[in-house]
């Protein structure tokens, strides 16, 4: 295990000690999270950290994950072997893979799900997939008490681990998922007649409504979902995010994951910031060089010295830093790259955006400088590079966004919300 995950786990078994025998009320219970196989993004970490919580909670923990394509058989082929080797922390007491097979073409899935793809229906198209994924290997010997589902559409398959019973299902719906298909399809091809955001949606809602709880990462959504579903149980819970080591270098750092809207964000500050930068410098961390390659290869050619793509030690980075960058134009529910940032302490440049989610005035923050175009920006990046470069910077533990982190987005706090939402159920 990782120092990192061996924090994690000591933490947020400390925040559910505290809270007493009442909030352990899964002592001799397993629970399963059952996520997509992703990994080196903000959805990842969240699947790290509620499987800490968890156990913190008393819980023997299973990770189930489940491939968003067609797939060979896990371990073998496609995306498998690099998922597992970059997901090796992620803490379970045992994991499990599954993903619809090439063989589910004979199906109807180029009907139900790949006719639909083409038109960038990616809510059906992801539905069909998690209908064909089959039982994992070795899963039967198994007695799962409690799920945890990431995103609506691992339901399908979440049902099938129930194998007929009847277990409750939490389902953590991360953003509503049609809002980012919509902003994907802009950069995809696709051909009309196209899928509406409204048709998308629908999807996403009639799976939803098979959860017992439905818990949402931030302000926006859980007031959107209870409009939505208002016949659902609802709960806010704000992610745990693993907390970065304190910022005490003087690296000025961008850290961001191959999403669309972190490409739209990337390259706004690419374009727009860098013409105001001057002399001011930024490394930029993660696969985010990834998109950059592939939807705008001049424009990363053109600042490809700046990219150090994705490093196994992302906390080393963190520690070396005296400012971190977040230039947010893009993106939708609260960004966990943001929450990071916030627990490491460093003074942060941000735009408004980045701050999504959260139930914050980000200018009442001592250690965030706010901007709202690109020109602003650049001048703010300048100045807080200055501070690094002279060691001015407040201690990071007693940062006004470290006060935040821990309060709001802690592993303790995140062990006693969900002691909370499980005693409804």
């Amino acid at each position: 295990m990782s120092d990192t995950m061996s924090h994690i786990s000591s933490s947020a078994a400390r925040g559910a000690q505290t809270a007493g025998a009442q909030a352990r009320p899964f002592a001799g219970k397993t629970v399963a999270v059952v996520h997509a196989a992703w990994h080196s993004c903000g959805s990842y970490q969240v699947n790290v950290s509620q499987i800490a919580a968890y156990k913190a909670l008393g819980a023997r923990v299973v990770s189930v994950a489940m491939m968003d394509d067609l797939a060979r058989p896990p371990p073998l082929g496609g995306r498998w072997p690099a998922y597992i080797e970059a997901s090796r922390d992620i803490g379970a007491d045992r994991r499990f893979y599954s993903g619809a097979p090439f063989s589910a073409l004979a199906s109807r899935l180029l009907v139900d799900g790949w006719w639909r793809l083409i038109h960038g229906d990616q809510a059906s198209w992801l539905i069909e997939l998690a209908k064909r994924a089959p039982l994992p290997e070795g899963f039967e010997s198994e007695s799962i008490d409690f799920i945890h589902a990431n995103h609506y559409f691992t339901l399908p398959f979440a049902e099938r681990l129930m194998r007929g019973r009847k277990v409750p299902v939490v389902l953590e719906t991360q953003d509503i998922q049609a809002r980012q298909y919509v902003l994907r399809n802009k950069g995809g091809f696709f051909i009309p007649p196209y899928a509406t955001y409204g048709g998308m949606l629908e999807v996403e809602l009639a799976w939803m409504r098979r959860a017992d709880l439905c818990a949402h990462l931030n302000e926006e959504e859980h007031r959107d979902f209870q409009k939505l579903l208002p016949e659902l149980r609802h709960a806010l819970i704000y992610p745990a995010v693993a907390s970065a080591p304190l910022a005490r270098g003087r690296d000025i750092i961008i850290v961001a994951s191959d999403n669309y809207a972190n490409y739209m964000s990337l390259r706004w500050f690419l374009q727009e910031v860098m013409p105001f930068a001057g002399d001011a410098r930024v490394a930029i961390y993660g696969n985010i060089d990834g998109a950059m390659k592939r939807r705008d290869a001049a424009l990363y050619e053109s600042h490809r010295a700046l990219f150090k793509g994705r490093v196994d030690d992302i906390g080393a980075v963190y520690a070396n830093a005296g400012c971190v960058l977040l230039p947010t134009v893009e993106g939708h529910g609260l960004s966990i790259k943001a929450v990071e940032a916030l627990s490491c302490g460093a003074p942060l440049v941000a735009t408004p955006l980045a701050f999504r989610g959260m139930q914050v005035d980000p200018a009442k923050l001592g250690n965030v400088a706010l901007a709202e175009n690109a020109r602003q920006y650049a001048a703010l990046w300048r100045e807080a590079q200055a501070r690094a470069v002279s060691g001015e910077a407040a201690e990071p533990e007693r940062s006004d966004t470290r006060r935040l982190y821990e309060d709001a987005f802690s592993p303790e706090a995140y062990a006693r919300a969900l002691a909370m939402a499980a005693a409804a159920l």
